[in-house]
């Protein structure tokens, strides 16, 4: 399955019954780490449910196995960047020191600098921090 790079947020939820609707609760925490606006409109994607087992398993898996450049098992979730990595970005927002800011999976930060609301650019991502990272501009446009 192809993941696309707006994707903001991946959670699981139950869909319920109020009145004549179906809700899906969006947590608590994904309003709190800004990655959904209360207010605003949103795509939702519904993914069939795995098997319990599957899902478990596979959970688990993904906690696991995600380790730090030491080699040691972290529960933090890792940047979905690396270093050297290339990416094709569109600049959403200009940040606090006149910076381009483009978000990818999970929301996470790319700033840009040099960059305009509503720029899509190539960038070589530069600097990978747990919060953010930093791509150069490489081509303008694309």
């Amino acid at each position: 399955m192809e993941i696309s790079d707006k994707l903001l947020c991946l959670f699981s939820a139950d869909v319920t019954m109020k009145d004549d609707e179906y809700v899906v609760t969006v947590p608590r925490r994904e309003i709190d780490t800004g990655s959904v606006e209360s207010g605003e409109t949103y795509r939702v994607a519904l993914i069939s449910r795995e098997t319990e087992t599957e899902s478990e398993e596979s959970q688990t898996t993904a906690t696991n196995e995600s380790t730090t450049s030491t080699g040691t098992v972290s529960s933090e979730p890792q940047p979905p960047v690396e270093a050297g990595e290339i990416r094709y970005v569109e600049v959403e927002d200009i940040g606090k020191q006149g910076d381009g800011i483009a978000r990818v999976e999970r929301g996470y930060v790319i700033i840009v600098p040099g960059a305009e609301i509503g720029e899509r650019v190539k960038v070589e991502i530069t600097e990978v921090k747990s919060n953010f990272a930093v791509g150069e501009i490489i081509e303008e446009e694309f």
